[in-house]
């Protein structure tokens, strides 16, 4: 009777530690997040370096209960290390999304809040875990990507620069004054204050297409007026078009019939 109490106390020991210890550490971990955003650090690399507290302070409490129960924690760990070389080969995927993960971290090809295009997916960055990357889309949809499959491909980072161009392809019929379309375009971009000066804007015939004279229309503005430039200076080009004669053909082919005398 005796060893049966030690060993239901010494359980209930363990178990006391075991869910105490778990809720301290995720209370840590969040204290730290807190304390690092507050500090100005980047929210990826806080949400990333919390994590790793996390998982470092659960594998010490897990240790700490075992050894309450009476478990041999130095021979546990001995085993723990040749069942974790088991475990790691068989989850190189884990290991290789933990691995990509300390890369982001370290290289920061991209930080919390910048919209990016990875891994075929694109959205603003919320936060970088051990295994995923989480984020966001504009229309409020989560995505979860593996760590290894964004370093594994291109990076396509919208957000880091400060301005981007505008790169828009605007068709005029063949019969419209070509002058007087470019010079119509040439004003809308300096009516509008959201376009820089400099770098300066390009207005030019780029191609004599199947059923349009196309001009490229490229200004430079912020980046965070990027998509409302791109709409605003669009639907005004289809309104001084209309106002000014300047047509704007649909896609047209000639067919031409020959009657054959029998």
């Amino acid at each position: 009777m005796p060893l049966l109490t030690d060993i239901v106390i010494n359980l209930a020991v363990g178990l006391v530690v075991f869910f105490v210890g778990k809720f301290i550490a995720s209370k840590v971990s969040q204290w730290c997040e807190k304390r690092m955003l507050k500090a100005s650090v980047d929210k990826a690399v806080a949400g990333f370096t919390s994590s790793i507290l996390y998982a470092l302070m659960f594998a010490g409490v897990i240790l700490m209960a075992l050894g309450q129960v009476g478990v041999q924690t130095t021979s546990f760990i001995a085993i723990l290390g040749a069942a974790g070389l088991a475990v790691g080969l068989a989850l190189q995927g884990s290991l290789s999304n933990f691995a990509s993960g300390v890369l982001i971290i370290l290289l920061r090809p991209f930080r919390s809040g910048e919209f990016i295009d990875a891994a075929g997916q694109m959205g603003t960055v919320d936060r970088i875990e051990l295994f995923h990357t989480y984020l966001k889309t504009p229309d409020n949809r989560v995505i979860i990507i593996p760590n290894s499959s964004i370093m594994g491909s291109s990076i396509v980072n919208f957000s880091r620069e400060a301005t981007r161009r505008l790169d828009l392809v605007v068709g005029i019929s063949y019969d419209a004054d070509i002058r007087l379309a470019k010079q119509i375009m040439e004003d809308l971009v300096a009516a509008d204050e959201r376009i820089l000066k400099a770098p300066e804007c390009v207005i030019a015939v780029s191609e004599l297409a199947d059923s349009s004279v196309n001009f490229i229309l490229r200004p430079w503005v912020n980046s965070a007026d990027y998509w409302t430039v791109r709409a605003d200076l669009l639907e005004q080009v289809k309104y001084a078009f209309d106002e000014k004669g300047v047509g704007i053909p649909y896609p047209q082919m000639d067919v031409h019939v020959h009657k054959q005398e029998s």
